[in-house]
């Protein structure tokens, strides 16, 4: 086998195709966010629980696959890659950072916003002036998104320079 094996090969495809179309989502979640909240309504709510749908299922079954194939990776490499090596180790730490992020505070949290514009769509009730009490929120809870999701992408970044420049290799 080894990393110029036909194997180790088809595991490289499958590791990066999975990095990219599970992440790659992720990614844009926020520009599909910017657009829910221009739009407002049961329109804007549509596209946050479609975003949410598509992140929380799909992308999310291709990021925990990620691993998975990079594990079969250090395992058909003979050695040419091991566990303990800086730039493995690391990823891996990271990578689990990102996932207790994720499930610990980022999508309780956007779930918790497109209940939030669900309650909002149909307007105001009628008689009441200013704006509805969960608007406050929402935009608390919007910076929180903003940071936590902030963060996520650094991990990921931090994540791709060690698989690019390998440390300790």
């Amino acid at each position: 086998m080894g990393i110029s094996g036909g194997l180790y090969r088809v595991l490289l495809l499958l590791h990066i195709f999975t990095a990219i179309a599970g992440f790659g989502v992720t990614i844009l979640a926020p520009a599909f966010g910017a657009q829910a909240k221009a739009r407002r309504g049961r329109e804007g709510v549509a596209i946050a629980e479609a975003t949410y749908k598509v992140t929380s299922t799909y992308a999310e079954w291709l990021i925990y696959s990620v691993p998975v194939f990079g594990i079969l990776l250090v395992l058909t490499s003979d050695d040419a890659w091991q566990f303990s090596q800086t730039w493995i180790s690391m990823s891996f730490l990271f990578y689990i950072v990102a996932i207790g992020l994720v499930h610990g505070l980022h999508m309780p949290n956007i779930k918790k916003m497109n209940g939030l514009m669900a309650d909002m769509a149909d307007g105001p009730p009628p008689g009441s002036s200013g704006p509805p009490p969960q608007v406050a929120e929402l935009e608390a809870r919007g910076r929180k998104a903003a940071l936590v999701g902030g963060v996520l992408n650094l991990l990921l970044v931090a994540i791709l320079v060690m698989m690019i420049w390998k440390p300790g290799a």
